[in-house]
């Protein structure tokens, strides 16, 4: 079976979020689909095959099946570029329906994902101070003007706005009991950010619960907080969102909520080809 190995919202032809790509006539079972997402070792590989007018798409982590990845629809985008040239193709998902448009590039192929629709609601009683806990912080060290909030861009989500870049360079956990914490929450990521300036956003995405340290550049993240955003008021233009750069992998993503509470964000990156 064919593997693609391609780098999702890389900065200047260097970084980004590498995915497996797998194009095919069939799904394999979900069964072999896990296990060949655990051989790769990727925080997710997507698996696509025809039906009807695009492909149904499905994506796995090492430790479990995921709704939907941003960063492996941004590679899928570029795979099916190479593979078809320049579209819009439509994606089945297990919940839902999305799209990607692959864009040619200087050096290969960027993509566009507009993903399902967004939510928030506010966190269970005692899950924020669990999640301060967990990596050692306090009320003290969130940003003011934003709460920590359930956020949802079809993949959920724990959002907790930093007051400061420190904050951020310095994050570290327990990897067993950030596991164990995220899977009691049935959240994806926690998306810890810090906001340089309204249209710049510097952000890490811890995701133990389904056996990744960090991920490197999270488009579903960044479409569920693009979501939030417009959607609490606080900003509805588009802007841009740092990642990586503090494990060794800068990314960057460029987030465009569309009108409307509660509907979709568009997200756009560059990608490279691994090996």
């Amino acid at each position: 079976m064919d593997i693609q190995r391609i780098a999702a919202f890389a900065e200047a032809g260097q970084g980004g979020n590498p995915a497996g790509v797998v194009l095919t006539e069939t799904l394999p079972s979900a069964d072999q689909m896990q296990q060949i997402a655990a051989d790769v070792g990727y925080s997710e590989t997507v698996f696509a095959a025809p039906q009807g007018d695009g492909f149904r798409t499905r994506y796995f982590a090492p430790e479990g099946e995921v709704a939907f990845c941003g960063h492996a629809t941004i590679a899928l985008g570029a795979a099916l570029g190479a593979q078809s040239g320049a579209a819009t193709y439509p994606l089945y998902l297990n919940d839902a329906e999305i799209s990607v448009t692959a864009t040619p590039a200087d050096a290969g192929w960027g993509a566009t994902l507009q993903s399902p629709g967004t939510s928030h609601r506010a966190p269970e009683q005692g899950m924020v101070q669990e999640f301060l806990a967990l990596f050692g912080w306090t009320s003290a060290d969130l940003d003011p003007d934003l709460p920590v909030t359930r956020i949802n861009g079809g993949a959920e989500h724990l959002l907790i706005p930093l007051a400061n870049r420190a904050l951020l360079a310095d994050m570290a956990y327990d990897f067993d009991a950030g596991a164990a914490l995220m899977q009691k929450y049935g959240l994806v990521t926690v998306n810890l950010i810090w906001r340089e300036r309204p249209d710049l956003i510097h952000s890490r995405n811890p995701f133990a619960g389904h056996g990744v340290y960090e991920d490197p550049a999270t488009g579903a993240a960044a479409a569920a907080l693009g979501g939030f955003l417009r959607d609490s008021g606080v900003w509805s233009d588009a802007f841009e969102v740092l990642q990586g750069a503090d494990m060794g992998a800068p990314s960057r993503l460029w987030v465009a909520p569309m009108p409307g509470q509660g509907a979709p964000v568009r997200i756009t990156g560059q990608t490279r080809t691994i090996g």
